[in-house]
């Protein structure tokens, strides 16, 4: 009876280690959040793995990797080589999908709003402050633009979203480029803050004659307007999937080996201007050999099955030749 009784409660301390062993945790950007739901929900369904994911902004999500809180970190900007430094350890940058900062705004009767980089720049400069001002007028004739106040929302978290739309406003405005620069997390001239896409998306939704910008999923979800913008080629377009495509198709051959690069402003009449890639950061080197294949396992999931979800979910999927050098890149963990 005794035997019995330790060989059940040794079974159970056993698989009770297994399955905290094939707990995986992570931490960071908001812009990927509904593919991430949607990956850990499937993946888990076909391999009882369990992921937990917090969705706190890019620069959360690598303070906790860089202090070794979480297994894997996610942002929508690279790691700087200062904070790669910190983390004392070979960091792997993974791309896994590629998304669409939109421009949304809450504008009554204003079904299309057109914006060229300049007129972008100066509403966030706060440069331009009604939306009746004859710059923004001149990009849309017959418009009636109401005589309002512009009131801008921003990301008030370090934030990859902003790393993307600063980035942006960086590579096409000097001034912006001179004055406030682009990265994670920048002092805003003007607006108000919300904390990750939800935030800036709540903060547009609920205040009238607001302009922000958020993840194009975010948008969809909660029906919001999207503006035109005039991209490299002078073509006004919309935030999309196919958009997005375009401007990685043009950008991809200027990618990195260690995939710490972007696809802002990329040539081509289709090409959305404002696309960017995101990120899962791993160790090379987890020092958990169990935890490292389990991540390991997903991170390939992801570049294969992981993939036919994203265009439902608003995101591009990687190009094919993307992602043979991200797997070989996954291959390189050291899971032994």
């Amino acid at each position: 009876m005794f035997k019995k009784l330790f060989s059940l409660v040794l079974g159970m301390m056993l698989l009770a280690s297994v399955s905290q062993a094939l707990t995986l945790t992570g931490a960071g950007a908001t812009f990927p959040y509904p593919i991430y739901s949607k990956w850990i929900s499937e993946y888990k369904k076909a391999t009882g793995v369990e992921i937990n994911y917090a969705s706190i902004g890019s620069g959360g999500g690598i303070k906790q990797f860089t202090a070794g809180v979480v297994d894997f970190g996610a942002s929508d900007a690279f790691m700087l080589d200062s904070e790669l430094a910190a983390v004392k350890k070979e960091v792997l940058h993974i791309p896994t999908v590629m998304g669409a900062v939109a421009v949304v705004y809450n504008l009554n009767g204003i079904k299309e709003l057109k914006l060229d980089p300049s007129a972008l720049a100066q509403i966030f400069m706060g440069d331009i402050k009604k939306w009746n001002d004859p710059k923004i007028a001149e990009i849309n004739p017959g418009a009636n633009l109401p005589d309002e106040n512009i009131l801008v929302a921003h990301r008030s978290d370090g934030s990859g979203t902003t790393s993307i739309f600063t980035g942006y406003l960086a590579k096409v405005n000097t001034k912006w480029a001179s004055g406030v620069g682009g990265g994670k997390a920048v002092s805003w001239p003007v607006g108000v803050g919300g904390k990750g896409n939800e935030g800036v998306t709540g903060v547009v939704k609920n205040n009238k004659n607001s302009i922000g910008y958020v993840e194009l999923a975010y948008a969809e979800q909660n029906d919001l307007a999207c503006a035109l913008i005039k991209n490299k080629a002078g073509v006004f377009v919309s935030p999309t999937v196919d958009g997005v495509t375009a401007a990685a198709d043009k950008g991809v051959s200027r990618i990195p080996s260690d995939f710490r690069g972007d696809i802002l402003n990329m040539p081509g009449k289709t090409s959305y201007p404002i696309s960017g890639l995101t990120w899962i950061l791993v160790k090379k080197d987890m020092g958990n050999t169990e935890k490292a294949k389990a991540l390991q396992n997903f991170l390939t999931w992801t570049m294969d099955k992981g993939q036919s979800y994203a265009s439902a979910l608003s995101y591009a999927p990687l190009p094919q030749s993307l992602k043979a050098k991200v797997q070989k890149s996954i291959d390189s963990m050291v899971t032994k």
